[in-house]
């Protein structure tokens, strides 16, 4: 089968989006299946073979991300030389509507992953937020419904637009890599960062914007801290509110205890996963949650504010806990599992059995079996209209 990937963001910007593209299209190809991915161009980005690059303008939000300008006079004609099958979108907006458009003239199938929650984000919007937010939220079903599936992460995202929707929806959470974090260096950490082996290690992946919630997880950092001294944490990525954060952390006194990594190359955010103790999200905003799902599968337990799609990716009491928006709530159970070692380990052992249960090659299956079936749909309904 050929699919055609329209997509907002790509590589070299990195995100979890960019990371499910990645790691979809790649298993999508072990599988025999041939993915052509239609993304924005960047300023220093490599030519790859099966990605059609659009022209676009620097975002006034982030320097890294861009826009696409999504017009093409070659369109059409690039669709029907490669013979595509299937477009999957992966954004409502840009380059997202422009596959819907090309599918509705092409006479394929069209195939949305509602991958965020896109109301809690306007808080990027410069001006008219309200506005924003109740025109986004009209807006998303009308587009959801023009497709042929809609594909959620995870069965709280589908429970929470079905009532709004007409169309088929299908839940296909964005498998993981599992094999990558058997090889990890789980010492790396570590020796880069001058960090004690007697010295805890509290993680957080994840971009440095608002909605990730990042000043909960200070603030829950230096309740531990106060009750278990030898910990450290370390935030890995990068975003737009890093200044402010840095500003918080020596505000709160934190500055001896909380690294900011940046972002890594891959391999490194894999080791990172690996030397870790504990994994610890407070995002309120996620349809998954991919970075919980990867630190499963380095065998890292997570403690996690249950909201949306990450009240799924954690088993509470089994491979982490869940708890409410409260710092008191939040700063225990993580402390239970630092100062229980048995428990953390058993823990950890579970991660990794639960992170075989959405194992990336096992979800390109469940997606090709989608894909599938919207073909035979739409040629069953051309047949039965003729």
């Amino acid at each position: 089968m050929k699919v055609g990937m329209f997509t907002d963001s790509y590589r070299p910007y990195t995100s979890g989006l960019v990371r499910s593209l990645e790691t979809t299209a790649a298993n999508l190809s072990a599988l025999g299946h041939e993915v052509y991915i239609f993304a924005p161009s960047y300023p220093r980005y490599e030519k790859e073979a099966g990605v059609f690059r659009f022209a676009s303008v620097p975002s006034p939000h982030s320097r890294e991300y861009t826009i696409a300008l999504p017009f093409s006079l070659n369109l059409r004609s690039t669709v029907r030389r490669i013979g595509l099958d299937v477009i999957h979108v992966h954004s409502p907006f840009f380059m997202g509507h422009l596959g819907a458009r090309c599918a509705y003239r092409s006479g394929l199938p069209l195939v949305f992953t509602y991958h965020t929650m896109y109301d809690q984000y306007v808080h990027y919007m410069p001006f008219a937020r309200g506005l924003s937010r109740r025109i986004v939220q009209r807006f998303l079903p009308n587009f959801c419904n023009r497709c042929d599936v809609v594909i959620t992460p995870t069965k709280i995202i589908r429970d929470l637009i079905a009532e709004r929707l007409r169309t088929k929806i299908a839940v296909v959470p964005t498998g993981i890599e599992t094999e990558e974090f058997a090889v990890a260096d789980d010492d790396w950490l570590r020796r880069q960062y001058g960090i004690s082996s007697e010295t805890k290690i509290l993680l957080h992946v994840g971009r440095l914007g608002k909605e990730k919630n990042i000043g909960f997880v200070l603030q829950a950092y230096r309740q531990i801290r106060q009750k278990h001294p030898n910990v450290c944490l370390v935030l890995v990525g990068d975003g737009p509110e890093r200044a402010h954060l840095q500003e918080e952390v020596r505000r709160l006194g934190l500055e001896a205890g909380v690294i900011f990594t940046g972002l890594l190359p891959r391999r490194h955010l894999v080791d990172s996963y690996a030397g870790a103790d504990l994994f610890i999200f407070a995002s309120t905003t996620e349809t998954q949650g991919l970075v919980l799902g990867e630190a499963k599968a380095a065998g890292l337990p997570a403690v996690a504010v249950s909201a949306l799609g990450a009240a799924e990716m954690v088993n509470d009491g089994v491979d982490g806990y869940l708890t409410p928006l409260s710092l008191p709530f939040f700063a225990e159970k993580v402390l239970l599992l630092l100062e229980n070692e048995p428990l953390r380990r058993a823990m950890a052992e579970r991660a990794k059995l639960e992170a075989e249960k959405i194992s990336a090659p096992y979800m390109a299956r469940k997606l090709a079996d989608v894909y599938e079936e919207a073909v035979n749909c739409q040629a069953g309904c051309s047949s039965t209209a003729m």
